[in-house]
């Protein structure tokens, strides 16, 4: 059933016995709220929305100002497939206003929603196809472990894969949930997994990558496993990332494609790669946001390090994947999947606008494998590099004005506040690593 106003939300609930509705909101950090109320009070969640303490969010607002108000948005209405045993469970997805009505400005959706405006405005749609990858880990007496649920390698099945059965559930669950699965299948590190979903326009995606790590985490629990999307687990296998898939519709047309131009990618194209990378380093304080997130952008486990484009070269920080036509699109293959999507799809869609409104050049494409240039040969080819930690993309973060603008002072200053905290947390701590290397020896 399409949901399209408020009659078809109550005939669902009335259809699907639903009992109780979720609420739910990402906060600046990318991290799911959600209160739950009865069903009877639906009409009331619909019309004037549920208030809510601001303050006890985590980079909202004050406590003399706390008072805040849940507006569903009624396209995100959907049943969840569990807990049916005492009546069913519907969530709705929630834009953040203030009691005035005026949407909250540190509101991650509004972000996203402010940038794709500017898009409409100069004709065009973002379209945005998310890879996430996530770690299946054993629990021990209810506390998760970094053992490996199996021993599998990339696209390995079973009996070496164990998680077969699990994907397939994750896949049914999100199917009911109305996403289209292209593909799923073990990936690279013992027990880590990937599965791919259709692309959309930025807003519905992002809710999506909210829902598919909601599901992925829900499923494992009930095969009393531990589902993480954390970048980095185990020092010595790849980590996981998020590639973002992304292109610019102009009507019914995509505007990367070009069938006359080099590569069939068209000057909008290579304009909206330039911006991207000018902006990546800061970028990468909001696509890659924890401390952890720097231990897998490093040499070695197929991360990106250097910043360059390509074509279909896995090396490069974005690549041109070989189809062509309507499905012609730049893949950047930086950002995990700690990372707020909205937030996070606001900034590339900023910097990518900003390169073509201003007409910038990508510069030399890198058709080689990167990783095999000595480091004096990148410097020649002034081949330069992402942020090594979470406290450098923030320096760099500080000093993009586009951003700044983008993301409004109040998420801009939230973010830096946070990553800085995040990195004298890291740095103020004496870590195992240290105690076993310099404790008998020094």
């Amino acid at each position: 059933m399409i949901i399209c106003n408020k009659e078809d939300v109550i005939k669902a609930i009335e259809t699907n016995n639903v009992k109780f509705i979720r609420l739910q909101f990402t906060d600046i950090q990318g991290v799911v709220k959600d209160v739950e109320i009865p069903v009877t009070q639906i009409e009331k969640a619909l019309t004037t929305g549920i208030s809510f303490d601001g303050s006890s969010i985590e980079g909202f607002v004050r406590i003399d100002e706390s008072d805040m108000v849940l507006k569903p948005d009624i396209r995100t209405f959907a049943i969840l497939p569990w807990s049916k045993d005492k009546g069913g469970v519907a969530r709705l997805i929630c834009d953040i206003h203030m009691p005035d009505g005026r949407q909250f400005e540190a509101d991650p959706r509004y972000v996203l929603k402010k940038v794709m405006k500017e898009a409409e405005e100069m004709g065009y749609t973002l379209n945005v196809g998310p890879e996430l990858e996530f770690f299946l880990f054993e629990k021990v007496d209810g506390k998760a472990t970094t053992t490996p649920h199996d021993y599998g390698r990339y696209f390995e099945f079973a009996p070496t894969d164990l998680a077969e059965d699990i994907r397939r559930d994750i896949v049914l669950t999100l199917t009911d949930l109305n996403f289209d699965i292209e593909a799923s299948h073990h990936e690279v590190a013992f027990g880590q997994h990937e599965i791919d979903f259709k692309y959309g326009d930025a807003l519905a995606t992002a809710d999506n990558v909210m829902t598919f790590k909601y599901v992925t985490r829900t499923i494992a629990k009930l095969y009393g496993l531990h589902a993480t999307f954390m970048p980095k687990p185990i020092a010595v296998e790849n980590g996981s990332g998020m590639h973002i898939n992304l292109s610019l519709s102009r009507g019914e047309e995509n505007a990367f494609y070009d069938p006359e131009a080099d590569m069939e990618i068209s000057e909008t194209a290579k304009q909206f790669i330039a911006g991207v990378l000018k902006h990546i380093k800061a970028i990468s304080c909001i696509s890659n946001p924890l401390v952890n997130s720097y231990k897998r952008l490093i040499p070695g486990y197929e991360a990106p390090v250097y910043i360059t484009w390509s074509g279909a070269n896995r090396s490069s920080l974005i690549r041109i994947p070989s189809a062509r036509g309507k499905s012609t699109r730049v893949e950047l293959r930086s950002p995990d999947p700690s990372c707020n999507p909205y937030i996070t799809f606001a900034a590339i869609l900023a910097a990518g606008l900003d390169g073509i409104k201003n007409g910038l050049e990508p510069g030399r494409i890198m058709d080689y494998n990167v990783f095999d240039l000595s480091k004096k040969e990148r410097i020649e080819r002034g081949i330069d590099t992402l942020p090594a930690t979470i406290s450098e993309s923030a320096d760099h973060l500080e000093n993009d004005e586009l951003l700044k603008d983008t993301l409004g002072e109040h998420v801009h200053d939230n973010i830096l506040r946070l990553a800085r905290a995040e990195w004298d947390a890291y740095r103020t701590q004496v870590h195992d690593w240290e105690i076993q290397r310099y404790l008998n020896t020094i």
